[in-house]
């Protein structure tokens, strides 16, 4: 194996979409947030620090998760022996370890963040994925973290509320979703998610709460005249009308295409939000 091609597998381990997310998400996070000017260099270092975080999450899931992707993801870097368990292990902890020390140069808040989300990340992909919908849970807690670290960097938290709720509701949903589509490699390794406890018509119909809570919700930063007119457009002409249609694809087919169809709709639709709240503040 040459030297490009095993790069190319210690990046893809890492799901660089993801981790791209959570580096505009906390850029976004911070723009938002700001009463005044935050320092170039601040806004860079503390994005990277959280996008290594996420990085590493997805790194220690799929070395935990490996038994369950030989059936559900095999095309995955573990799965295929592009790098060895050992290689991923190192990975994770170099890159870790850069993260740390970005986020305690920044401020020592930051570093406790990073620090939390380092350690809930080991335990949800060690033990709490495997509890039906605790997982889930927090893996949208983690996501709309990334709004509160945003927030912090700016010195205004409080800013980084609203969009770290749509956040966690989203993510929510799409955790439910991808959970729907991992049913089978999750009953083979023993997990129990929660479509494999309640089913999937149970799925659906939990789904169809949240992405209903979650439309009413957006909403309201428009009435309370928190965002402005930009952000009521974009979330009623792109963000609302694709949960619908995410809704529409999972209730009218259960097939494992069509889920996974709603959620890559989801993860766009996350980054339409984040344009609708960055445009709108």
């Amino acid at each position: 194996m040459n030297l490009t091609f095993k790069i190319f597998s210690y990046i893809k381990i890492t799901r660089p979409i993801n981790v791209a997310i959570t580096f505009f998400v906390v850029v976004v996070a911070i723009l938002i947030s700001q009463t005044e000017s935050t320092d170039f260099y601040v806004i860079l270092f503390a994005s990277i620090a959280a996008a290594l975080v996420t990085a590493t999450g997805n790194i220690v899931n799929d070395i935990f998760d490996i038994d369950t992707d030989r059936i559900s993801h095999q095309d995955r870097v573990l799965v295929s022996g592009k790098i060895s368990k050992t290689e991923a292990w190192t990975e994770y902890i170099l890159l870790n370890s850069i993260s740390f020390v970005i986020s305690a140069s920044l401020s020592v808040k930051l570093m406790v963040i990073i620090l939390t989300a380092i350690f809930v990340l080991y335990i949800y992909s060690s033990t709490l994925k495997r509890l039906p919908l605790i997982g889930n849970l927090t893996i949208a807690f983690l996501t709309g973290l990334a709004f509160i670290y945003g927030g912090f960097t700016a010195g205004n938290p409080m800013s980084a509320i609203v969009p770290a709720v749509f956040a966690f509701l989203i993510n929510l949903i799409r955790e439910i979703v991808k959970d729907m589509q991992d049913i089978e490699g999750d009953k083979t390794s023993g997990v129990i998610t929660f479509p494999i406890k309640f089913g999937f018509q149970k799925s659906k119909i939990l789904i169809l709460i949240i992405t209903f809570s979650l439309i009413l919700y957006t909403i309201y930063p428009f009435i309370i005249e928190l965002y402005k007119i930009e952000y009521f457009m974009i979330v009623m002409l792109f963000v609302n009308p694709l949960l619908i249609l995410c809704l529409k694809l999972l209730f009218d087919d259960k097939k494992e295409n069509s889920i996974s169809v709603v959620s890559i709709a989801l993860k766009l639709n996350m980054v339409f939000g984040l344009i609708a709240i960055y445009l709108g503040r």
